[in-house]
């Protein structure tokens, strides 16, 4: 083979950016998610789907490895990543990229430290793994995105980008800290291309399956480079041969150049976006536009009708169908819904602007929320269908009794490279989350060791907060049938 494939080309920028040939900027971006993926992962670990997580864990067994977070012991690191991966995606708080439309952090950062506490990795070869494995799985979603139509080819097709790309961007995470070299980590990818998997009709019509996928995304990348380090190959065509990984995911309609131009010179991981409010980041700007509205001073009482509008491909998740998003049973479910959102900001909350505590299952319920909500449509809009998906704008009409129309534009997402968190915020953010979980003095001392990562001799120091952290006790298998709807 006379030419690299695609796989090769990963695999050899990977091997290639140790810590020290990163530039400054990556560094500080990996530092800032792996404090928040900690944040995000000790605050889900109270959910009923996290008991259930960690149930599914405790019955396999197996050796002591690294530490699923809120089971105060070690596990295999396989399942050590898929429990701390189904946290991290668990609140839907965790960073976004676009175009690709993939939340990266949640597979990757997960995989990684569980690896790194394995062999005894320091700091600076977990931020060196993560930042690779974050470039590996943006780059992957952004060669299914396609300009004509402005969307997500996996999108498209049902498909969960994020678990999809994140298996294999994990892979070359897991892969660097074993040590592996070119060939292997192109097995590594090779395999991961066999087990990525998600599809992502739960954010239509309910069912907790979602928070699951960043958590098997990760289990398939160890689990991939483990079977590599026990003798297994892959294909060096996984991706973009004739029965490769875009042709099984997209019927082979990708941008090979997406994932090899300037790659090594310019790196995707500094513009992730880090999500300032706990919900599917296409509801943001959308609190944002009505936390503006509520900032003019508004009589709800005088409110008759209310437009979201959003590009279009945003209106199936957060506007269909109508009577479900007007009607979340959970605040998992308002997690996803346009007219939460809008209620959401016009009513204020939290943290930022609105934090976890605006999105409890009593709040979904709540009387008055559910009456506005039922003054609210998503409808598409032009504007924003130019500008989507390098933003996910929102323009918001209130119309009043009065015959008034109050309009707020947000074009630009907070949280973004154009509109960034500062340290400060995250921090913020960071310490709402584990607030009711550690102490503050654990607190202070996870988030100075995050400051610090590089310095770090063992990863494991990281985690020595929560190692004695037990949330609430699994519980007992059952078979009933039930679905969120």
């Amino acid at each position: 083979m006379s030419e690299l494939t695609l796989a090769q080309q990963l695999a050899r920028f990977a091997v290639a950016n140790s810590f020290d040939k990163l530039p400054l900027e990556v560094i500080e971006s990996v530092r800032m998610r792996v404090l928040d993926i900690l944040g995000i992962s000790i605050a889900s670990s109270s959910l009923d789907t996290s008991q259930s997580a960690r149930a599914f864990v405790a019955s396999q067994g197996g050796n002591p490895q690294a530490l699923g977070i809120g089971m105060g012991y070690r596990v295999p690191t396989s399942q050590a990543a898929f429990i701390n991966g189904v946290l991290a995606h668990s609140l839907d708080y965790d960073d976004t990229h676009l175009p690709s439309i993939v939340h990266p952090s949640a597979s990757i950062v997960p995989a990684a430290i569980a690896a790194a506490e394995e062999v005894g990795a320091n700091g600076k070869d977990l931020i060196a793994a993560i930042a690779c494995g974050l470039e590996v799985c943006v780059r992957l979603g952004m060669a299914g995105f396609d300009d004509e139509s402005g969307t997500s080819i996996f999108f498209e097709h049902g498909q969960h980008a994020t678990s999809i790309c994140g298996a294999l961007g994990a892979a070359v995470s897991v892969g660097l800290l074993y040590g592996f070299d070119e060939t292997e980590i192109t097995h590594s990818l090779g395999l991961a291309g066999s087990m990525a998997s998600g599809i992502i009709e739960a954010n239509r019509t309910g069912g907790t399956v979602k928070r699951t996928h960043c958590g098997w995304a990760a289990h398939a990348a160890v689990s991939a480079a483990q079977l590599v380090r026990h003798g297994f190959t892959g294909p060096p065509t996984v991706l973009e041969g004739r029965f490769g990984f875009f042709q099984a995911w997209l019927h082979g309609q990708f941008q090979a150049s997406a994932i090899t131009d300037e790659l090594g010179v310019h790196w995707e991981v500094p513009e992730i976006f880090f999500k300032p409010y706990p919900s599917n980041h296409f509801t943001h700007t959308a609190i944002d536009a009505a936390a503006a509205i509520r900032r003019r001073g508004i009589d709800l009482d005088q409110i008759d009708a209310i437009e979201l509008g959003v590009a279009s491909p945003i209106v199936r998740t957060l506007g269909e169908p109508i009577e479900v998003k007007r009607t979340p049973e959970t605040g998992y479910m308002a997690q996803f819904s346009g007219p939460y959102a809008v209620v959401a900001g016009l009513l204020g909350g939290g943290g930022l602007e609105v934090a976890l505590s605006d999105y409890t299952d009593e709040l979904a319920l709540d009387p008055l929320r559910r009456q506005l909500m039922q003054l609210v449509s998503v409808i598409a809009h032009e504007r924003c269908d130019e500008i989507f998906p390098r933003q996910f704008p929102s323009i918001l009409r209130v119309h009043l009794r009065d015959g008034q129309v109050l309009v707020e534009e947000v074009l630009v997402n907070r949280g973004s490279p154009e509109r960034p968190l500062s340290y400060e915020e995250l921090a913020t953010k960071f310490r709402d989350n584990v607030g009711s979980v550690l102490s503050r003095r654990d607190t202070e001392h996870t988030q100075a060791l995050v400051a610090r990562l590089e310095e770090l001799t063992e990863v494991r120091q990281l985690l020595a907060s929560l190692e004695d952290f037990v949330a609430a006790p699994p519980r007992e298998p059952h078979h009933a049938y039930s679905r969120e709807n």
